[in-house]
């Protein structure tokens, strides 16, 4: 287990680039599998989670060659693969092949490592059966190991039980290799990145609220993608200017998506200056540059059940901000994080208290007692990557520093994280 240690110093001062959006480029190596013909990514994230979902193509006989900053697949024909399908610790990955692999004429097994293990998958696969899916798992159907007999689909309406993009998704990439039309309905809005790349690989999805057609079977192509910059990766980064006084970063090229935005507005809210230029498209997602600053004394927050959702990935972060906002926050209807790639409510609540802050874990969040200043500490992160570098950004207004063990998790979703703080801090 490796550890990091951030310490307060200097300004964050000049400009950077986030990687490639995670989510994003997933997607894309998923559908350039099932398209027919050749998918070229450019600009893909380079961390763990994709490289899962780059192997598990390829174990399914997918040509894919990676050049520095470009991917490229030969996609439209996949096989049985002869070995177990490992995600390794992407959850996004295996819920969607397994949505992937739902219409295939072969069986799949898939699983991930320890943590991935316990992440429920009943969600994914309980809506697929709505469409005649032949999938099973452990504990009862679960968690994984997923077993996948690949089947012929009917379009079906679904309305899924829980607002997840993963389940969505899932869906999605089922519904396209199924015969009739499949209307999926979520109870809430969830990031619609597989929506807006559809059409790409020439299938569009006409859409009305939140509820989302395809008609099957399409016939799917091979594209171009353009990976914008991952928002998640750049909120790190305006949490880093909104602690450290003086703090002035420049930020190209992040995916604008209004379904990413959440963070942004509370971390605005909480006294964090953003500015956006250049803004135009790039592969059906919406761009931009943002300009992160910091504020005046950060200010307290509250999260109603209603609106985690959109913020989901990014609470533990938003904690940690909260945890340097005198007065009282409040984050609620966080449960979800529960069943993360750790228990984040209980290793938020851990870190938190490690560096001096005073909060009150809730079955589904915190309330956190905010102080300008915190001493710091040493924080284990569970092996989990958001864990890591919600609590390396916190050493950066942390008296003495924060120490991260399990630093090395960070390169699950952004391997050049620690080196991108330390060139903005010079």
């Amino acid at each position: 287990m490796s550890r990091a240690t951030t310490r307060p110093g200097r300004p964050l001062r000049g400009e950077a680039s986030p990687p490639g959006d995670k989510s994003i480029t997933q997607r894309a190596i998923l559908l350039g599998a099932l398209a027919s013909g050749r998918t070229r990514i450019r600009g893909g994230n380079p961390g763990g989670d994709a490289r899962a979902a780059l192997g598990l193509v390829r174990a399914l006989g997918v040509p894919a060659r990676v050049a520095p900053g470009e991917w490229v697949l030969r996609g439209g024909s996949l096989r049985e693969s002869d070995r177990i399908l490992d995600a390794r610790n992407s959850g996004t990955t295996l819920r969607l092949a397994v949505g992937l692999l739902a219409a295939q004429p072969f069986l799949s097994v898939l699983t991930g490592d320890a943590s991935l293990r316990r992440r429920p998958v009943d969600r994914v696969l309980d809506p697929l059966r709505r469409l005649g899916a032949d999938v099973a798992a452990r504990s009862g159907g679960r968690l994984p190991p997923v077993v996948v007999q690949g089947t012929r689909l009917r379009g079906a309406e679904v309305a899924t039980g829980i607002a997840s993009a993963q389940v969505k998704s899932a869906l999605l990439l089922a519904a396209l290799q199924a015969e009739g039309e499949t209307t999926v309905e979520e109870p809430a809005a969830t990031r619609d990145h597989t929506e807006r790349m559809l059409p790409l690989f020439g299938a569009p999805v006409p859409r009305e609220g939140r509820r989302i057609r395809v008609t099957g079977p399409a016939a799917l192509r091979g594209a171009e993608i353009d990976v914008p910059g991952d928002p998640s990766a750049a909120a790190f980064l305006l949490a880093a200017a909104a602690l450290v006084p003086r703090s002035d970063i420049l930020v190209r090229d992040v995916a604008t998506n209004p379904t990413r935005a959440a963070f942004f507005e509370r971390a605005a809210a909480m006294g964090a200056r953003i500015e956006r230029s250049d803004e135009r498209e790039r592969c059906g997602e919406p761009v931009a540059t943002l300009r992160f600053r910091s504020g005046d004394r950060l200010r307290p927050l509250s999260v109603l059940p209603e609106e985690t959702p959109g913020l989901i990935d990014e609470l533990p972060l938003l904690a940690v901000l909260a945890a340097f906002a005198p007065g009282e926050s409040r984050i609620a209807g966080a449960g979800e994080l529960r069943v993360k790639e750790s228990d984040r409510i209980a290793a938020v609540t851990a870190g938190l208290r490690a560096i001096g802050a005073e909060v009150e874990e809730q079955e589904d969040g915190w309330i956190i007692a905010g102080r300008a200043s915190l001493p710091g500490g040493t924080v284990d992160s569970r092996g989990d990557h958001r864990i890591a570098m919600a609590f390396l950004v916190a050493g950066l207004r942390a008296r003495n520093g924060v120490t991260v063990l399990g630093a090395e998790s960070v390169a699950i979703s952004d391997p050049d994280f620690l080196p991108r703080l330390r060139r903005l801090a010079r």
